[in-house]
């Protein structure tokens, strides 16, 4: 019936054969073509839309939530964030960054880094997300995920975790994953960008693995002698959220907070603090 088929004859039959033929695979290639396209512009559009959603939270959020990371340093007075934490875009955090390299003698440059703040453990080898969670570059050119230790101290042991599925795709500030604590459900922001290779869960020190399909640019996060005043300004707010409810958490006489704050203060209205804590208004 084909061409290169020995004996093929050019008659009526055998041409509209071929044209049926070739009719149908034009239309399985056309439709694969279309469908890729269509899957090219919604994965386009499932990022624009965590990105509207992510701005419109960020503009809900309290302003003692958005300061600028140099107001928390001492470098500025004051300044709300102007970019929802994506410091990869800012002109003023380049120029500050470079100022600060070049003047290895400031007081900034030679402030203490410590890996334990005030009872909480702060690895300086790590970045971290203004949401709480941390990142680690591995060997192999992926990222690891986890929740930082005062995230921990809040949550305490989760009801239950929904995490990605392996081969998803994350984008900066858009869900990593989910959790419910006493029957309050909330999500933890994606620190980076880039496909899942694998989970974890929170017990072996990581949620996820992720490998970024665009290059490591981890300039947003925070690291080094910025990670003690971030955590001690983080303190203080969730020490005024407590207060407000009539429960103090004082860490002036060297106290550390518990390990699971939502067992030891049922009362609090947790979903008002992980709400704020991890930047969901």
């Amino acid at each position: 019936m084909f061409p290169w088929v020995f004996g093929f004859e050019w008659q009526a039959e055998n041409l509209v054969f071929l044209g049926i033929f070739y009719s149908v695979v034009f239309a399985i290639f056309a439709t694969l073509v279309v469908a890729s396209v269509r899957s090219l512009k919604n994965l386009g559009k499932e990022r624009d839309v965590a990105s509207i959603s992510w701005h419109d939270d960020f503009a809900g959020l309290p302003a003692s939530a958005k300061v600028c990371r140099h107001v928390i340093t001492g470098e500025l007075e004051q300044r709300t964030c102007p970019n929802g934490f994506d410091c990869r875009t800012c002109e003023l955090h380049a120029r500050l960054s470079l100022e600060n390299a070049l003047k290895p003698s400031s007081a900034y440059n030679l402030r203490k880094t410590e890996e334990r703040i005030l009872g909480l453990d702060m690895p300086a080898d790590r970045g971290y997300h203004r949401g709480h969670t941390w990142v680690s570059r591995e060997h192999d050119g992926t990222l690891t995920v986890g929740l930082d230790d005062f995230a921990k101290k809040i949550i305490g042991k989760p009801d239950f975790v929904i995490l990605p599925k392996v081969g998803g795709e994350l984008e900066v500030n858009g869900t990593a994953w989910l959790f419910e604590k006493g029957g309050v459900k909330s999500r933890i922001l994606s620190p980076v960008e880039g496909r899942v290779t694998a989970v974890g869960d929170g017990e072996k020190d990581f949620y996820l693995r992720i490998k970024p399909e665009k290059g490591i640019d981890l300039r947003h996060l925070l690291r080094g002698r910025e990670i003690h005043p971030w955590i001690v300004r983080e303190i203080e707010r969730l020490e005024a959220m407590l207060t407000a409810e009539h429960i103090g958490i004082s860490l002036a006489d060297g106290g550390e907070m518990v390990d699971d704050l939502p067992e030891s203060y049922p009362e609090v209205d947790w979903d008002n603090v992980f709400g704020e804590m991890f930047l969901e208004s």
